[in-house]
């Protein structure tokens, strides 16, 4: 059930600090809104249903695709197409909303290290 409160971003960020789990915070009509924290190398993969929606809120975000990079600064973002392979990279500590289905696997159907089955609500 949604909430009747106001969600604040900023200190849902505040709740936690590991990085590549990130945090489901709400749904809306089949969509996940999730934060994550990142820093390092993801790893390729992709949803072969599913586009997905990456916004950066502080840091940069780098987002490899086989052909070309797109770079993310605060206040901007992208969605990767369905079926395109990516790879999400951070230089540095990196926030970041992402918007994606409720079927949407972390990792795609790529099995790593860093993949989580299930998001943590907070």
């Amino acid at each position: 059930m949604p909430s009747t409160d106001a969600i604040n971003i900023q200190e849902k960020f505040g709740l936690f600090s590991d990085h590549w789990s990130p945090k489901k915070i709400g749904e809306l009509n089949g969509q996940q809104i999730i934060l994550a924290k990142v820093q390092g190398e993801f790893v390729f993969h992709k949803h072969d249903n599913e586009d997905e929606l990456f916004m950066v809120i502080k840091g940069q975000l780098i987002i490899e695709l086989r052909e070309r990079s797109v770079v993310l600064n605060p206040g901007e973002f992208y969605i990767v197409p369905r079926g395109i392979e990516h790879k999400p990279t951070a230089k540095e500590e990196t926030h970041l909303l992402l918007f994606e289905p409720l079927s949407t696997k972390h990792t795609g159907e790529v099995m790593a290290d860093i993949t989580v089955e299930t998001y943590e609500e907070i």
